[in-house]
């Protein structure tokens, strides 16, 4: 009787013991489905099961060879819930969610092997005391893997340094590398390789085990903004600040060329015939390098044309600067055309007429480029002799186009004879060629011709007139002339103050 109870009681524990292992184990796996995101499937039940009967048998006294069988599929089956946290906590939130970094299922399956592999090894070394078969099998199997690891080391190396690109993030999809002498944007980067596409849309597959070989200059990190640099070579004779000053303001207005941080200039080197600047500028995109290099170049070339600078030939070559003069005389021609025509000279001969031209400065003007701008100061008029321009004035914050300048037009002369700021913006709509007549040059031949002063003050007058659309035609009312003489008596003061006559 008391054997019997102790059976029933025994088979009572045993069945609590199962019935309530498995279903704690089943409620904490749920609990960590529901609050952490843990995917949990079947084998995880079956875990469950073969732990809840492990226990039952533990607690009945089952003899070792069974519960040995128990334990091991128990064993076995809790990779499922060591790979699911692994995939959780490892994978989704510390890489991909932490680090932002994807992980190919590739990846994930591979370890979730070697999980269960270890597992197999450890059940099979202490459950079943296979020592011996172990130390043969890993032994042959460690010459498989030196076998498979040299004939796949290029393929298993790529694979490797994509982990390691991967989990260290040193670029992205959409950054600029410097590669060697080459630039490349970055466009996919997976386990076995890095595509990158050239500004020539010329694409490279350059597999991982050779890119982290070497440098890796990334110009989008750890913002797009970075430097470029740019040389030019100057004559010995022209003034380093100067040179300076001028290949910075030329640099600094190229479409593309960021105006924080600023433009710098560097002198780096004394060569055989020149010495060597280096221009430093910032840009955004590296996408658009070739079009900012060449805004750059081509202002540094028109600003050093307007400031008589060049850059020399080499010392083997033959330069004659002769060559330049009958460009220079076709310039002067048509500007002693321009002005023997325009009411503001009529008044001077034909020496001072030459002298004047021959003190003034002619200058090249680039697409695009400002030659006056809106609240200036001005101490020279100009007069465009080929090409094209723009007049543009501000309102309301906008540039508003007001007018067009064609070859022979005039314009600054209100600021140089007035002593006012510009009035507008004039603007090169293509490559121009302009003549500059700077207040000194002016002064010297008032000082010679102050009858001068009467016309030019008339002339100024009519056209304050014109602007303010007080005359209309060429007939004048009473009440116009005497506008007229008020403002012709204070131009003329005005006048002889500026140039101090």
């Amino acid at each position: 009787m008391f054997s019997a109870l102790l059976e029933t009681r025994n088979a009572a524990v045993t069945v609590a013991v199962f019935t309530g292992t498995f279903f704690a184990a089943l409620a904490i796996g749920r609990l960590l489905k529901r609050r952490a995101g843990v995917r949990l499937g079947l084998l995880f039940r079956l875990f469950c099961l073969a732990l809840a009967f492990y226990a039952a048998m533990w607690a009945y006294g089952v003899p070792l060879q069974l519960r040995t069988h128990v334990a091991s599929a128990a064993a076995l089956l809790s990779t499922a819930f060591i790979v699911a946290l692994v995939n959780r906590y490892v994978w989704d939130f510390y890489f991909e969610r932490k680090r932002q970094t994807p992980i190919p299922h590739f990846l994930r399956e591979v370890v979730a092997g070697v999980i269960f592999l270890v597992a197999l090894l450890l059940v099979l070394w202490y459950g079943y005391h296979a020592e011996r078969w172990l130390t043969g099998l890993l032994a042959g199997s460690g010459v498989a893997a030196i076998i498979l690891g040299f004939a796949g080391q290029n393929l298993f190396g790529g694979i490797i340094a994509g982990i390691s690109l991967q989990i260290n993030r040193p670029y992205r999809v959409g950054d600029w590398l410097q590669l060697g002498e080459r630039f490349a944007e970055v466009m996919e980067i997976n386990w076995r390789s890095t595509r990158l596409r050239t500004n020539d849309a010329i694409y490279l597959d350059i597999p991982n085990n050779e890119i982290v070989k070497q440098t890796i200059v990334n110009l989008h990190y750890p913002t797009e903004v970075h430097a470029m640099r740019i040389r030019v070579g100057l004559e010995y004779r022209v003034p380093p600040n100067l040179v300076k000053d001028v290949l910075a303001r030329a640099a600094s207005s190229a479409n593309g060329v960021l105006a924080h941080p600023p433009v710098k200039v560097f002198l780096v080197d004394f060569s055989e015939y020149a010495v060597i600047y280096e221009i430093k500028f910032y840009m955004g995109n590296h996408a658009r390098i070739n079009e900012i290099n060449d805004a750059v170049r081509t202002n540094v070339w028109y600003e050093l044309k307007r400031q008589r600078l060049t850059v020399p030939f080499p010392i083997r070559t033959l330069q004659l600067e002769r060559h330049a003069g009958p460009l220079v005389q076709e310039g002067y021609a048509e500007a002693r055309a321009i002005l023997r025509g325009d009411r503001l000279f009529q008044c001077l001969p034909d020496s001072h007429l030459e002298n004047l031209l021959k003190n003034s400065k002619m200058d090249y003007f680039g697409r695009g480029e400002a030659v006056i701008e809106e609240g200036a100061e001005g101490e020279s008029l100009f007069i465009l002799l080929r090409g094209m321009a723009h007049v543009t004035v501000v309102k309301q914050g906008t540039n508003v186009r007001v007018g067009g300048l064609r070859p022979g037009d005039c314009f600054g002369e209100m600021s140089l004879l007035t002593g006012e700021r510009r009035s507008a913006t004039v603007r090169a709509e293509g490559d121009c060629y302009v003549m500059e007549i700077s207040k000194p040059v002016m002064a010297e031949v008032l000082r010679d011709f102050p009858q001068c002063l009467e016309q030019m003050s008339e002339l100024l007058a009519r056209r304050k007139m014109e602007n303010e659309g007080i005359l209309k035609d060429a007939a004048i009312s009473a009440d116009q002339a005497g506008k007229a003489r008020e403002y012709k008596a204070s131009f003329l003061k005005r006048l002889r103050t500026v140039f101090e006559l």
